[in-house]
C-alpha cells in the first residue's frame, strides 16, 4: 500500500479570469438515494461533489463562506455532460 499521509483530497484549481459561470439551483429532492461518486477536499470553504441518482448525474456545491452552509446543485444531466462539467470545475474553467 502507498503512503497517503498528508493527502487531503482533490483540490480545485484557481479559477481563470474568464471562467464560465455555472447556474446553481436549490437542492430539490428528486431521488430516494444520491451516490457521491467523487468530491473535492474538505479543507476548502467551497466543496464540490460529483453525484448520481436515478440514472442522472449532477454536481453539488457546498459553500461554507459566511455564517451558514449553502448547498446548491447543477442541472441533472447525462453522465458525459456532467463529467465534462466536473472536469471544468476541477480545472478552474467554471465556477
Amino acid at each position: 500500500m502507498g503512503d497517503y499521509v498528508g493527502y487531503h483530497g482533490i483540490h480545485v484549481a484557481l479559477g481563470y479570469p474568464q471562467c464560465a459561470s455555472i447556474e446553481w439551483n436549490p437542492v430539490t429532492p428528486r431521488a430516494d438515494r444520491v451516490r457521491v461518486q467523487a468530491s473535492t477536499c474538505g479543507c476548502s470553504q467551497v466543496i464540490y461533489e460529483y453525484c448520481s441518482a436515478g440514472g442522472l448525474f449532477f454536481v453539488r456545491r457546498h459553500d461554507r463562506t459566511g455564517d451558514r452552509m449553502s448547498v446548491m446543485e447543477s442541472d441533472w444531466l447525462i453522465r458525459r455532460l456532467t463529467e465534462s462539467l466536473w472536469l471544468r470545475i476541477l480545472n478552474g474553467e467554471a465556477r
